[in-house]
């Protein structure tokens, strides 16, 4: 584990810090449909940036819906985003609701879309995580920062009853 991560993360500021803005993020993409925070443009994403989504998972405890706004890799029809938390020695709550109901709802534009979510595992996840390196080489430091493997989640549109 590198100890190049900001002092920051490990301060009882950073999740009240993330939440707020993860709120501000949600509220300023679905009032504009995704013209407003469809990209982030921070780190090795300046100037031209990568994509956003909404993810909305169901609280495992609570029921009630949690939506975050996450960088994805479009890949086809399926959505493949990293549950970092920036890093940090824990995973994130939407990913833990993901697993405990796979059942998620991606905006990627105006609408959100029904996918279900599932851990890329062996060399589906090394193929992935190599590729989302590339796309955002922060994951790279992200995995330095933390003993546990990030997961990589691929969400998949549910396909109509026939």
């Amino acid at each position: 584990m590198s100890s190049g991560r900001p002092k920051f993360f490990d301060s009882s500021m950073f999740a009240p810090a993330m939440k707020a803005l993860t709120r501000s993020h949600v509220t300023l993409f679905r009032a504009t449909g995704g013209r407003v925070g469809r990209k982030f443009r921070f780190g090795s994403a300046f100037p031209s940036g990568v994509p956003v989504c909404l993810l909305t998972t169901t609280g495992r405890k609570s029921g009630k819906d949690r939506t975050m706004a996450l960088l994805y890799l479009p890949d086809g029809e399926r959505v493949i985003i990293v549950a970092s938390r920036g890093g940090t020695g824990k995973h994130p709550q939407w990913y833990l609701n993901a697993g405990a109901n796979p059942q998620v709802k991606v905006q990627t534009g105006r609408r959100p879309q029904p996918m279900t979510a599932r851990t890329a595992e062996g060399e589906e996840r090394a193929d992935l995580w190599r590729r989302l390196v590339e796309f955002y080489p922060e994951y790279g430091n992200y995995q330095e920062w933390t003993d546990r493997e990030i997961p990589v989640v691929i969400c998949e549109p549910v396909k109509a009853a026939s």
